[in-house]
């Protein structure tokens, strides 16, 4: 009994113990969490303070510009800062739509400047097609100038053989003509033959010589006439009619 109430003992020291432990171990984990928060706490300070003195840092070196504006404003005819840099934020907005419209403005330019070399090349090209063929046409040209020449030429000569034949032809009529008239016959009237009708005047002059030669013969002797009929038959040939 005493043995057991000496482990009722022991095991309640033991409990105790382990409890003023774990008591222990929580404050140190306590102490251990407060020093970490006033670690984080340290730095958000430090951190805070960083950023304090740079905010003043900001507000110190932008007090100049508010210097400056307070300036404007007694220049200008707005009422105070607030409504300057309402008007101020407004031209900085126009200018920022003045710019995306200058940058589009740009672009079609470009677009514009490119369309066009474009059609520049193109232009240059048929121009070149355009050269070729011109040229193409400008020797053709010269050569049938030449070929022109040349049957020029031809029909210079044929005209010149034409006339010469025409001269001779208008000399031949002239000269029939002369006979017809020396013939005793007449020209133009009822009984006179056309002046141009060489044909007949011909014929007539032909006929004229028939009947000298038949006047002729009847007063020859009877033989020399007979000789005169058989030299006319063999020396006789057939006219342009009986071919």
């Amino acid at each position: 009994m005493q043995d057991l109430h000496l482990s009722f003992d022991m095991y309640h020291k033991d409990e105790e113990a382990n409890r003023a432990i774990e008591k222990a171990e929580q404050e140190r984990q306590r102490v251990l969490q407060k020093e970490a928060e006033i670690e984080r706490l340290k730095e958000q300070l430090a951190k805070l303070t960083e950023e304090k003195q740079e905010l003043e840092h900001q507000v110190k070196r932008h007090s100049v510009y508010r210097d400056l504006l307070e300036q404007l404003l007694k220049i200008t005819k707005f009422k105070d800062v607030a409504a300057l840099t309402d008007h101020l934020e407004s031209l900085l907005h126009f200018r920022c739509q003045l710019s995306e419209r200058e940058s589009k403005a740009q672009e079609q330019a470009d677009e514009q400047r490119k369309a066009l070399l474009t059609l520049e090349q193109q232009h240059n090209l048929l121009l070149l097609q355009r050269n070729n063929q011109l040229s193409q046409l400008q020797t053709k040209l010269e050569k049938t100038h030449s070929e022109g020449l040349i049957w020029e030429k031809k029909w210079n000569n044929i005209q010149e053989t034409a006339a010469r034949k025409t001269l001779k032809l208008g000399q031949i009529k002239m000269a029939i003509l002369n006979l017809y008239e020396m013939t005793g016959g007449q020209v133009g009237g009822e009984e006179g033959v056309d002046v141009n009708d060489t044909e007949k005047q011909l014929e007539q002059v032909k006929q004229f010589f028939e009947d000298q030669t038949d006047i002729v013969q009847q007063y020859q002797p009877h033989s020399q006439r007979r000789n005169n009929d058989q030299g006319k038959q063999k020396s006789k040939k057939p006219t342009n009619k009986e071919i």
